[in-house]
C-alpha cells in the first residue's frame, strides 16, 4: 500500500500548485481589469462608464475608492490625456519621414526615352542651356526659368488627339499656381515650321496662357528635338530634329531650380495633374 501513499501526496503537491497558479493568474487578471476600468473612465465621462461599467466591476469596494478618486481628479486626468495626445502628434510630426522627390538621372530611366550617348549616366544630369521664341517674339533661355521651379512639355498647335488635353491640363496647372512666383511653366513646339510665333500667339490667346508665368517657344527644330531627347528624357524616338522627324509625347515633367528632371507625369490624366501639383508643394518644401 506504500506505493499509493505516494502517489496520493504527489497528487495533492500537483493540485496544490495548479491552485497556486490559477489564484495568482486570476489576481493579475483582476488587477488587470481594474486598470482598464480605471483608464476608461479616465477617457469617458463619469456618468458614461458608470452606465457602461456597472456590470463589469471585478472588485466593488475598490471600484468605490476608484470613482471618489475619479471625482477629485477627472478633471486633471481629462487634461492630462489631452496634453499626452498633443505630446504624441508633436513627436510623430517630427520623427515623421518627410518625402522626399527623387532627381532622375539617364540611367534611372527607361532606356527607350534617353539618347544612347547618355543612356549610362548615373549623377550630374541637368537641362541643357537653350534660346528660343516664345508667343510674343521675345528670346527665351534657360535665365528666364533661373531660380524657378517649372513643368515642361512638347505639343503643337494643330495635334487633334492629345495636345489639347495636355495644354488643358497645363492650364489647370497655370491656375493652381497663379499667384506663385516659384511656378513657370514651358511648352516646346515639336513642329516649328507651322509654330510661328504668330501661330503661338493666337494659340496662347484661346488658351489663356498667361504670359507672365508661361512660355509657349518655337525655334531651331534641332535644338528642341535634342532639348527633348537628351535633357528631358521626354520621347522615345531617335529623330534628331531632320524636316521629316516627328516627335509626340504625353509626359509633363517637372524641373527643379538647379534645372533637374524631380519627376514624370502623363499629361492626359488627371490623377497624374494631382500627383503633380502635389510633388510641386512637396518640392517647394526643400527651399524653406
Amino acid at each position: 500500500m506504500e506505493p499509493k501513499k505516494k502517489y496520493k501526496g504527489k497528487n495533492r503537491f500537483i493540485g496544490n500548485k495548479i491552485y497556486s497558479t490559477i489564484t495568482d493568474w486570476t489576481h493579475s487578471l483582476t488587477q488587470r481589469l481594474n486598470g482598464l476600468i480605471l483608464l476608461l473612465k479616465i477617457v469617458f465621462s463619469y456618468d458614461c462608464v458608470v452606465f457602461l461599467l456597472s456590470n463589469l466591476t471585478v472588485t466593488p469596494k475598490y471600484d468605490l475608492l476608484m470613482l471618489s478618486f475619479l471625482k477629485a481628479y477627472k478633471n486633471f486626468g481629462i487634461a492630462l490625456l489631452v496634453l499626452s495626445i498633443i505630446i504624441i502628434s508633436i513627436f510623430y510630426s517630427i520623427l515623421k519621414p518627410k518625402k522626399v522627390l527623387p532627381v532622375f538621372q539617364p540611367a534611372m530611366v527607361n532606356y527607350e526615352m534617353v539618347d544612347s550617348s547618355i543612356q549610362h549616366q548615373r549623377k550630374y544630369h541637368t537641362i541643357a542651356d537653350f534660346s528660343l521664341i516664345n508667343q510674343n517674339g521675345q528670346t527665351i533661355t534657360q535665365d528666364d526659368y533661373k531660380d524657378k521651379i517649372y513643368v515642361a512639355d512638347f505639343f503643337f498647335t494643330t495635334c487633334q488627339t492629345i495636345c489639347p488635353i495636355m495644354t488643358d491640363h497645363m492650364a489647370q496647372i497655370q491656375e493652381a499656381t497663379k499667384n506663385d512666383n516659384d511656378v513657370m511653366l514651358l511648352s516646346h513646339s515639336v513642329t516649328p515650321q507651322i509654330d510661328s510665333v504668330e501661330q503661338l500667339k493666337r494659340y496662347a490667346l484661346k488658351k489663356g496662357v498667361n504670359d507672365a508665368k508661361w512660355n509657349l517657344v518655337t525655334g531651331d527644330k534641332k535644338q528642341i528635338y535634342e532639348l527633348a531627347r537628351k535633357s528631358y528624357l521626354a520621347v522615345k524616338t531617335d529623330g534628331n530634329g531632320d524636316a521629316y522627324d516627328m516627335i509626340h509625347t504625353e509626359n509633363f515633367m517637372l524641373i527643379d531650380k538647379k534645372r533637374q528632371i524631380r519627376g514624370f507625369y502623363d499629361g492626359t490624366k488627371q490623377e497624374d495633374i494631382q500627383r503633380l501639383l502635389e510633388d510641386i508643394q512637396t518640392l517647394k518644401q526643400e527651399y524653406h
